[in-house]
């Protein structure tokens, strides 16, 4: 369930990279946002050397995230725990800042924009990474353009300007079968995750949850999923020993796939955001370990 924003393509078999991947650490030049505030204590000045001591205070953010989708259900839930990370964030969606109130809210900067039509240079520039939330429903040409062609722009945009990390919120395939795989919807996410794995061999991150659930505004209402989604995890966590093996059945994911919370697929982008050892493809089971390794 991702953010509907707006919206180069490959076949519709899967990317060959086949699962979540770690490589050596190896150090990349981040770009520093400082504020420093400096307090000068009593004392006298010399000609040569000032002879008072200096305490300074430093509000010094390492990383600055781009998140296409940023005012939607996965994208807002997003935006909100970079903030409680202490990473500058900002937000690009067709409508801009979302019509709830929040005190987090105020320190995300919202753009208006299409990312078809985006002036790429106004956000991504000295951007360490870029998240897209991007997808939505319509019929086949939309399906594709929305799931598929808009985030290809947006990878190859960011691969472009230097982005050093992409992650891409894309879908599980609930064992469904090759001709429901094949439709706009998953042949356009799956392009994208192709044109990014491709792009960001070693940094790339596709993050595959199935139904996602949390407390949902719309249109400043509450939709609260959590009543539905919350029972269900703990329904499948507590008997996930005899469901496993029957999730091998085709499309048994469609009932027996676990839901994601909203909050654990946010930290597990921040993680991977953060860990320059985390790419590849996540599944549902390690989007869930990587929140809870970050909430460690």
């Amino acid at each position: 369930m991702t953010s509907f924003l707006s919206f180069s393509a490959i076949s519709a078999h899967p990317p060959a990279f086949s699962g979540a991947s770690y490589r050596s650490r190896s150090l990349s030049p981040r770009l520093f946002k400082s504020c420093v505030k400096c307090t000068y204590a009593e004392g006298g000045i010399s000609n040569d050397s000032w002879s008072a001591p200096i305490d300074v205070v430093a509000d010094v953010k390492s990383e600055r995230v781009v998140v296409l989708g940023g005012n939607g259900f996965v994208g807002s839930a997003i935006c909100k725990a970079a903030i409680s990370d202490g990473i500058e964030v900002i937000s690009v969606s067709r409508s801009g800042r979302p019509n709830f109130q929040d005190s987090w809210l105020d320190q995300v900067t919202w753009v208006t924009g299409d990312v078809f039509y985006l002036n790429w240079d106004e956000v991504l520039l000295g951007a360490t990474a870029v998240v897209s939330t991007i997808g939505g429903f319509g019929n086949e040409e939309q399906m594709k353009r929305i799931n598929g062609e808009a985030n290809v722009i947006a990878v190859n945009a960011a691969k472009d300007f230097g982005v050093p990390k992409f992650v891409l919120i894309t879908v599980h395939d609930y064992n469904l079968p090759p001709f429901i795989l094949s439709s706009g919807y998953f042949t356009g996410k799956r392009n994208a995750e192709a044109e990014l794995l491709s792009k960001y061999p070693t940094s790339g991150v596709v993050l595959r949850p199935g139904f996602i659930y949390g407390k949902r505004k719309v249109n400043g209402i509450e939709v609260p999923l959590d009543l539905v989604g919350e029972p269900l995890d703990k329904i499948y966590e507590s008997a996930e020993s005899f469901i496993r093996p029957l999730r091998s059945l085709p499309a048994s994911d469609l009932l027996l796939a676990p839901p994601v919370n909203v909050n654990d697929l946010a930290l597990a982008v921040i993680n991977a955001i953060k860990d320059d050892d985390f790419f590849g493809i996540f599944t549902i089971e390690q989007i869930k370990e990587a929140a809870a390794k970050l909430r460690a």
